[in-house]
């Protein structure tokens, strides 16, 4: 476990099991210093958990004889909820901890009456996914929660960003929306868009915001559609919005209504190889307006499938 609140819980977990455990030991276990194990034992008492302080030789901290953790109660369908958005959750890559889903879980089952927790079970056994399982990206749980305090309450954050070119720099934004895309958390700001997983430190400040109207997560998509990349395409297509729409990825381009029968779409690609494929699958006649050298991609493509269908 990497993040405080984590090792908080860690420390109440270890107390649990009953008797006086020694200030060395639960450092140890923890990975932190005693003086941090002191910090975490008077969290736990501000949360109105009776921590003892065992004075002595053998001292340390203990809980309170009789103490025990009040118990879930969840009906069948509550229970499958929670366990299939852990799940879900994990497997997206948007759970900051890359074993939180796991230990959560395992929790759920452990209060669970027996019944409900082996139906469950029977459940997360049997269970298979068509989408392929993303890994986590690093992302700190302290600063997603601190980002969408300020996108609720309109706030303005001071925050430590990393580009994707390495530079690191202190900025000020005033988030409106968090949004879950591609196994990653984004930050919709009314300037820009910024990747969670790369602001490493976050700072409530006292400035409010102005309230922003429309979508965090259209206004997200749009700007990854406008990652400047090497290449600026532009192409006229015959078509509705929502026709073309459902045969582009999210996050890919950006589609602009022209008339009723025909829109622009626009995209960024460091390499023009696989665009002929996008717009040959959107099944409508185009006019290329941007870059011209993609003409001779898409000639090329053509080539290939007619020489391929006449084998």
């Amino acid at each position: 476990m990497t993040r405080p609140t984590s090792r908080v819980l860690a420390l109440l977990e270890l107390l649990q099991g009953g008797g006086t455990r020694r200030v060395a030991d639960l450092a140890d276990r923890l990975g932190v210093d005693e003086r941090t194990v002191r910090r975490y034992a008077e969290h736990l008492a501000d949360l109105d958990i009776p921590v003892r302080s065992v004075r002595g030789r053998y001292g340390g901290y203990r809980l309170e004889p009789g103490f025990r953790m009040p118990p879930l109660m969840l009906t069948d369908d509550e229970a499958v909820a929670v366990a299939i958005g852990l799940v879900v959750g994990g497997r997206a890559g948007l759970v900051p901890e890359s074993t939180a889903s796991d230990s959560a879980l395992s929790k759920l089952r452990r209060v669970l009456p027996v019944r409900i927790a082996d139906r469950l079970g029977a459940l997360l056994t049997t269970a298979s996914f068509t989408a392929p399982q993303r890994s986590a990206e690093p992302t700190d749980t302290g600063v997603l929660l601190t980002i969408a305090e300020a996108a609720r309450d309109q706030r303005a954050l001071e925050i430590t960003y990393t580009d994707r070119r390495g530079q690191l720099t202190r900025r000020t934004i005033a988030p409106y929306g968090v949004v879950g895309h591609a196994g990653r958390w984004y930050v919709a700001t009314p300037d820009r868009t910024f990747r969670l997983d790369r602001i490493a430190e976050a700072s409530l400040l006292a400035a409010t915001t102005e309230q922003v109207p429309g979508d965090p997560a259209r206004a997200v998509l749009e700007s990854l559609a406008k990652t400047p990349w090497t290449y600026a395409v532009s192409v006229r297509v015959q078509g509705t919005e929502d026709q073309v729409r459902r045969r582009i990825p999210l996050g890919l381009a950006v589609v602009t209504p022209l008339d009723a029968d025909e829109v622009r779409v626009e995209l960024r690609a460091e390499r023009l190889d696989w665009v002929p494929a996008l717009l040959a699958g959107l099944d409508r006649p185009f006019v290329i307006e941007q870059p011209a050298e993609l003409l001779d991609h898409v000639a090329e493509l053509a080539n290939r499938l007619t020489t391929w269908a006449s084998h």
